[in-house]
């Protein structure tokens, strides 16, 4: 048993590195060897053309991608944005810069205060004292933290709900503008009507879209006309661009410290308000207006699943230096958006651009060390060690700078109270 006859292939067992026990088994299934000599002769004569076909597999899996790339449209490419609706438009212009799905029904979420606040505007009785009741203390947050039996001006309650997106503030509104909830949201419903709001359909004034408020829904095409609408009061354009709102109830004198949640206000420095929106169901939304050079823009988004801030600041960028922004680029911002570093505020950045300042002061202090002990006599070493210290002392009048600025921000925050730190835990 030193050989095994294949046919033509004669070769010894120990070249073909075959078990006795496989020489049995080959044996007893011809089928099995003529298999295999079928193979050997496939893959024989497959040799002299290995190159070519190798060389065309390479190109195919090169090509095909491309090929299934090119022919994806503008269909696919906006189901990959994460962004559920949006439009982009500039205020007196008749046709957006961008949108998506602007007239698609979706839950508006803590958006639906813009028409309460503006209902309230328009009633002319901002300056009056309004009874907080149980009723509007009891919904879930965010909340101001108002009690049942305090007194709060109406205009202060406008610049809670529009501000710090209280609840409570919302339906206190409702609840004092029209005697219950329900009339007011028949008047909600009325008003959008009246605006252009085609597509909406309001359930309570606070934005609440589950349970006996489910149905609570809007567009982004009728939440512009609504904006739109809001912005031509010089009321709601003075509270809308608030970072904070603080005031004081009429009978205790307990003053409330309710801060945003629009953090495109520290992100963006053309930002101007207006107003966010969260909810489980809504997701992420956001109305904002930026205003530069003479042009005034809004972005209505609806259910953002990426940094919202980042890319409405990125919107508002494209919209501002380009006639036509083009919306490929919203999804690579939102692939990047988890790469990429919150915008720092204007301390945080002098703080960085001054420690780059030391770090460079060190670099230099290092580098003319280094020359003056290799040439001390010559007059580049003098020339790089009076430069050096030019920006020795350039580096330490910057520094000094941020020290002041520093103490002059530290001085500036107010301790905040024990009465403050729960009412602020209460929202």
């Amino acid at each position: 048993m030193g050989n095994i006859n294949f046919g033509e292939d004669i070769r010894p067992l120990s070249e073909l590195k075959v078990k006795k026990a496989s020489v049995v088994k080959f044996q007893k299934f011809p089928a099995l060897k003529h298999s295999l000599h079928n193979q050997r002769k496939l893959f024989t004569s497959f040799l002299p053309y290995k190159k070519k076909y190798a060389f065309f597999l390479f190109v195919s899996i090169i090509l095909l991608p491309l090929t299934l790339l090119a022919q994806t449209g503008k269909d696919s490419l906006h189901s990959l944005e994460p962004i559920n609706s949006y439009i982009l438009k500039e205020i007196g212009a008749q046709a957006p810069l961008m949108s998506k799905d602007i007239e698609r029904p979706v839950s508006p979420a803590s958006l639906t205060k813009i028409l309460t606040c503006t209902m309230a505007i328009e009633s002319g009785r901002l300056e009056q004292d309004v009874l907080i009741t149980q009723e509007s203390t009891i919904v879930e947050p965010s909340k101001a933290g108002f009690k049942a039996g305090e007194r709060i001006k109406l205009h202060d309650l406008v610049k809670a709900a529009m501000v710090n997106s209280s609840n409570d503030a919302a339906f206190a509104i409702a609840i004092y503008l029209s005697g219950n909830v329900d009339s007011f949201v028949s008047a909600m419903n009325t008003k959008a009507k009246m605006i252009g709001m085609k597509n909406s359909r309001f359930t309570n004034p606070a934005g609440f879209d589950k349970g006996i408020y489910a149905g609570n829904i809007s567009t982004a095409g009728d939440l512009l006309r609504l904006t739109e609408y809001a912005v031509k009061n010089p009321v709601f354009n003075e509270i809308a661009r608030l970072d904070k709102a603080v005031f004081t109830e009429e009978t205790t004198h307990r003053v409330y410290s309710l801060k945003t949640h629009n953090k495109l206000l520290d992100k963006y420095p053309y930002a101007v308000g207006i107003k966010t929106g969260y909810t489980t169901k809504a997701g992420g939304c956001l109305i904002a207006r930026a205003v530069k050079n003479n042009k005034d823009l809004l972005l209505v988004m609806l259910n953002a699943k990426t940094d919202r801030w980042h890319v409405a600041a990125d919107m508002f960028d494209m919209a501002f230096f380009a006639n036509k922004p083009d919306p490929a680029w919203i999804v690579t911002a939102s692939h990047s958006d988890s790469d990429r570093a919150d915008t720092v505020s204007p301390v945080k950045a002098f703080r960085r651009k001054h420690t780059i300042s030391k770090i460079a002061l060190r670099s230099n202090r290092h580098n003319r060390m280094a020359l003056s002990r290799s040439s001390h006599k010559t007059k580049r070493t003098l020339l790089l060690s009076n430069a050096g210290r030019k920006t020795r002392k350039h580096d330490l009048a910057f520094s000094k700078q941020f020290r002041k600025n520093k103490k002059k921000i530290t001085l500036s925050l107010k301790p905040v109270t024990n009465d403050q730190a729960y009412r602020n835990l209460a929202t």
